[in-house]
């Protein structure tokens, strides 16, 4: 017998267009994947993809509490290589308090405590804080307690925010519309920059993007918003507009301040995930801006659509 979401045709017509696009591009890219670089670049990732895109549809596909759960391990898996990156990994009091505040933001969302989730920063930074008391040691202290933070901050309260889109009626397919928004964006604004951007204005931070790389991504991105509207729970104008927005503007600012830390770090990648392209952070990085900046803006547009 077949559970969850597999049962719905429109997430199994979603599933099936989403791979069958990947199979047919990375077809037409393995055959000139040797003509240069950019070529080279795009089968690696659409390699990683063909592995990791069931993963993901599988996940989502499970009860909601099983994906709420799965969320908050990609979550913890970000942390763990950041906390790897910033060579703190081994300050195993931060790194694993961390990993409990996380998991009990699941546990928050799940249980509907909102009121203690969006208190959540405050409770870890007091936690956090008593470390360096209960160990009497001011040693890199400051260091520790800032990076925890952010740690927590970015994989944590703001990533989980994914967690709170998926409690809305339909929230698996908004979730799933956001992320391929997110990842189509940034990777029309990979190709374009590569292909024919010129005006790279983070030049020291990511050759990646540029102007024109942004401009065409955005174009994409509207379009595509428009062209999967059908996943959101309300189809009007307003929802996929934002979504659109939010994915090809905000989507950007996560990849490029990963990008700020590696290049202060002076190190090239996250590490490797599956088969292909960086590790797990890039696969959620573009959406610790996405998704609290879309719930916020998916509630206000509620509101204001309700009769007065």
């Amino acid at each position: 017998m077949i559970y969850g979401l597999w049962n719905n045709p429109l997430y199994v017509q979603t599933a099936g267009l989403v791979m069958g696009f990947l199979i047919v591009l990375s077809t037409l890219i393995f055959f000139v994947k040797r003509k240069g670089a950019p070529y080279t670049t795009a089968w690696v990732s659409l390699k990683s993809w063909l592995f990791v895109a069931p993963l993901l549809f599988a996940a989502f596909a499970l009860p909601k509490s099983a994906t709420l759960i799965f969320l908050a391990w990609m979550g913890v898996l970000s942390a763990k290589s950041f906390f790897q990156m910033v060579g703190m990994y081994h300050r195993s009091w931060f790194v694993w308090i961390t990993y409990l505040f996380i998991f009990g933001l699941a546990h928050m969302i799940w249980y509907g405590q909102l009121e203690y989730y969006n208190l959540t920063p405050m409770i870890f930074l007091f936690v956090i804080a008593l470390v360096p008391i209960m160990r009497n040691s001011a040693t890199h202290m400051i260091q520790y307690l800032a990076l925890s933070l952010m740690a927590f901050i970015f994989w944590g309260w703001s990533f989980m925010h994914m967690g709170r889109l998926l409690t809305f009626e339909g929230g698996e397919f908004l979730v799933i519309y956001l992320y391929i928004l997110t990842e189509v964006s940034e990777n029309v604004t990979w190709a374009c920059s590569r292909l024919f951007g010129k005006i790279k204005p983070f030049n020291r931070i990511s050759n990646k993007v540029s102007l024109e790389g942004m401009i065409v991504a955005l174009g994409v991105t509207m379009l595509l918003a428009w062209g999967l509207r059908h996943l959101l729970p309300d189809r009007s104008e307003q929802y996929w507009i934002a979504a659109g927005l939010v994915a090809a503007i905000f989507g950007r600012m996560g990849d490029l301040i990963i990008n700020v830390i590696r290049r202060d770090l002076g190190i090239k990648n996250t590490g490797v995930f599956i088969i292909g392209r960086d590790g797990v952070i890039t696969r959620v990085d573009k959406m610790i801006f996405v998704g609290p900046l879309y719930f916020y803006l998916y509630i206000y547009l509620q509101q204001i659509s309700l009769p007065q």
